[in-house]
């Protein structure tokens, strides 16, 4: 069990069933918990690792519990929408832990001006508290229906939320008419990317494969064209019902606060097992991350196209097996 947590209920916190843990990471230690509460956890990756374990998993969920428990994200406006959640689902006491770099401080200091908190308890560079659960106290932190960023649907705590990511408009300027018939954009997110390449000539199949089931849900919204499919998947597994002419990503390179180039690596792996013997990769990367070795490993050509002083777009060609 996580070492907050623990302290908590030696502390006195009770946890009734139907319980509920709303944004575990693969950080987080459930383990003492009993194996019939729910986790919700929208990102396929850290999904799967709890229902590896045996938990009852969902990507969301707005079925009542009594008790739910709020593993805090870095994205603020996330943070408050996963509390009112919570309020909405619990009729029992709701738990908030995280750690000092997720802003659990400031989140606390805004739950007590609201209603009468228990704890805090700190331990581990962190902070759990809880309080009475009261949907009415939060209903302005509310998700919005409707959140859009230069007329796409996005939603609270997706990448590039507020608007067009500048590397994604970086690669899908420099990318040709013609891709193929079939393409696949790797952490699709939202869908801008895939927005635009529905305008690629000849193409007559269009996969999305993206992570997060949250951003998928917007991208469904934004890429409405019966060429295109969605698929809730970790790119890094992902693989193709039929060979693919070619990749397009804007790959995430880190889950937590540090870089994580092995990610991107990741995906050019993917980019590679998923191709035709005469595939293409077009790829965008922040400038200081170290992707030229694992792109001249996997593919007999590679260069840049084009970039800037943030970003640099790279095309590859045949894949090597």
């Amino acid at each position: 069990m996580s070492p907050r947590l623990d302290l908590a209920l030696q502390s006195g916190l009770l946890l009734t069933q139907p319980l509920t843990v709303l944004g575990p990471t693969t950080a987080s230690d459930l383990s003492a918990l009993p194996r019939e509460t729910q986790v919700v956890q929208p990102f396929k990756p850290f999904h799967d690792h709890f229902a590896h374990q045996g938990f009852p998993v969902v990507p969301n969920s707005d079925d009542p519990c009594q008790d739910a428990i709020v593993i805090l994200p870095r994205a603020k406006a996330l943070a408050r929408s996963m509390v009112h959640q919570a309020c909405c689902r619990a009729s029992g006491v709701v738990v908030v832990d995280g750690a000092k770099t997720d802003g659990v401080d400031s989140l606390l200091k805004d739950i007590r001006k609201r209603v009468a908190i228990e704890g805090p308890i700190s331990k581990a560079h962190g902070k759990i508290f809880w309080f009475q659960s009261d949907r009415r106290a939060f209903a302005d932190w509310a998700a919005p229906e409707h959140q859009t960023a230069d007329g796409f649907q996005t939603a609270p705590g997706v990448f590039s939320a507020d608007g067009i990511d500048p590397a994604s408009a970086l690669l899908l300027a420099a990318l040709p008419d013609k891709l193929g018939a079939r393409v696949a954009d790797l952490g699709a997110g939202w869908g801008y990317l895939s927005a635009g390449l529905l305008q690629a000539a000849g193409l007559k199949a269009l996969h999305l494969v993206e992570a997060d089931h949250t951003a998928l849900t917007c991208a469904r919204t934004n890429v409405a064209d019966p060429r295109a499919q969605f698929h809730w998947a970790d790119a890094v597994t992902w693989r193709a019902s039929e060979p693919i002419d070619t990749v397009v990503m804007n790959p995430p390179f880190h889950t937590g606060r540090s870089a994580e180039p092995e990610l991107g690596q990741g995906f050019i792996r993917s980019a590679v097992r998923n191709l035709t013997r005469n595939g293409s990769l077009w790829m965008v990367a922040n400038r200081h991350l170290p992707y030229e070795a694992a792109l001249t490993d996997a593919f007999a050509a590679v260069e840049e196209v084009t970039g800037d002083n943030r970003f640099k777009v790279f095309h590859a060609s045949r894949p090597r097996r």
